[in-house]
């Protein structure tokens, strides 16, 4: 599994520039960013294929350390919480293979991401400040519908995760 990393996120965690990936299947491949949040820097991550999205509130900066462990807590909480079985999240993690840290996706992946982060600042009333894990936040970004280019439909990500599990 890829994890492309977002210019910001790279220079936030004084990381050069990884290489390109290679993984042809979008259903494997994740975009990361660090936003700010009331303050708080947070990782919001953003499937490539489906623009499913979760957010990890108020990272501890040991925690940025461990990028890929990171976001493999996040997607296990996150999933979790949307609904699916820690057994099929798992199943998932391991079709996938080791996470290897890449640039971003493409242009199309990096609007995704963009998006993602509107929705996340639209739906602000929904961050719990009392935890990591934001379930009802990512429920509202990814119930929300919204159109991109290069997605047939509204693009909720919710339904199309569930594709890729």
């Amino acid at each position: 599994m890829e994890l492309g990393l977002t210019f910001p996120l790279q220079r936030f965690l004084k990381e050069k520039a990884p290489v390109y990936g290679t993984e042809p299947d979008r259903r494997y491949c994740w975009d990361l960013h660090v936003i700010d949040l009331r303050g708080r820097k947070c990782l919001l991550a953003v499937h490539c294929h489906s623009r499913y999205t979760f957010v990890r509130y108020d990272v501890a900066p040991i925690a940025w350390a461990d990028i890929s462990g990171l976001f493999r807590e996040g997607v296990l909480e996150s999933l979790t919480a949307a609904g699916f079985s820690q057994g099929q999240v798992k199943g998932y993690l391991g079709q996938a293979g080791s996470l290897q840290v890449t640039r971003t996706h493409g242009r199309r992946e990096v609007a995704f991401l963009n998006r993602a982060w509107e929705d996340v600042l639209k739906m602000d009333l929904c961050l719990d400040t009392d935890s990591q894990a934001q379930p009802l936040l990512d429920h509202a970004v990814n119930t929300c519908p919204s159109r991109c280019a290069g997605v047939d439909g509204l693009g909720w990500g919710l339904e199309r995760i569930a594709l890729s599990l």
